[in-house]
């Protein structure tokens, strides 16, 4: 364990891959979409994957890795049980933070705002372009409730396979929410830990841009 303790110590890894100079946009969302573009394009893993931050009504923070599915009306939409963890989190208190890290390009965005369930009409679409298996799965899972054995789930697993056999409609607890940002930023990595960070404040209906120290 000390072995361990003493590489990390001395584990002084470079930040090299680039810059944030010149103009931004007047928004963050094009700055969004060209590093995200550029995450896929060089075959960043799971390039669409990010924590979502919530507080519940104790205000107790709890964080979970979850995945990008669109960008609706500049709102980051993540889709999931109503009835699980993040679900309450959010009926308590809908404030939330999403963090995207890509290693490989140094790069990370924090994206804090406001949730909001999405239409039923967007989260009936998401749903019906699913795996049939993760439709039925939807059904089964009594998502971050106690389970007393893995049985209980493969024979509810079963039940609704049975129920739907053929098409599987949307379970009225599963859907969309859209994240409506107040805040991005946009952290670049940069030798000897000096990194960039340029930040999108919303103020009122404008996007206030600025730098913070690293």
């Amino acid at each position: 364990m000390e072995d361990f303790i003493e590489q990390m110590r001395n584990d002084h890894k470079e930040f090299d891959h680039g810059s944030l100079e010149g103009f931004f946009g007047h928004a963050p969302f094009d700055l969004f979409n060209s590093w995200y573009s550029e995450a896929i394009r060089t075959a960043q893993l799971e390039p669409n994957a990010f924590v979502l931050a919530t507080v519940d009504f104790r205000s107790q923070p709890s964080s979970r890795i979850l995945y990008l599915k669109e960008l609706l009306a500049e709102k980051f939409v993540f889709y999931t049980n109503y009835q699980s963890h993040k679900g309450k989190d959010l009926a308590a208190n809908s404030n939330a933070s999403m963090l995207f890290f890509w290693p490989g390009l140094q790069r990370q965005i924090r994206i804090d705002g406001n949730c909001s369930k999405v239409s039923e009409e967007v989260s009936d679409a998401y749903f019906s372009s699913r795996p049939r298996g993760s439709q039925i799965g939807a059904w089964a899972s009594h998502q971050s409730e106690q389970l007393s054995d893995r049985a209980d789930l493969e024979q509810r697993l079963e039940m609704y396979a049975e129920k739907f056999p053929t098409e599987v409609p949307r379970p009225p607890h599963w859907g969309g929410f859209e994240l409506k940002p107040t805040l991005v930023e946009f952290w670049q990595g940069r030798p000897s830990r000096l990194h960039d960070r340029i930040v999108y404040e919303l103020d009122e209906n404008d996007w206030k841009i600025y730098r913070k120290n690293p």
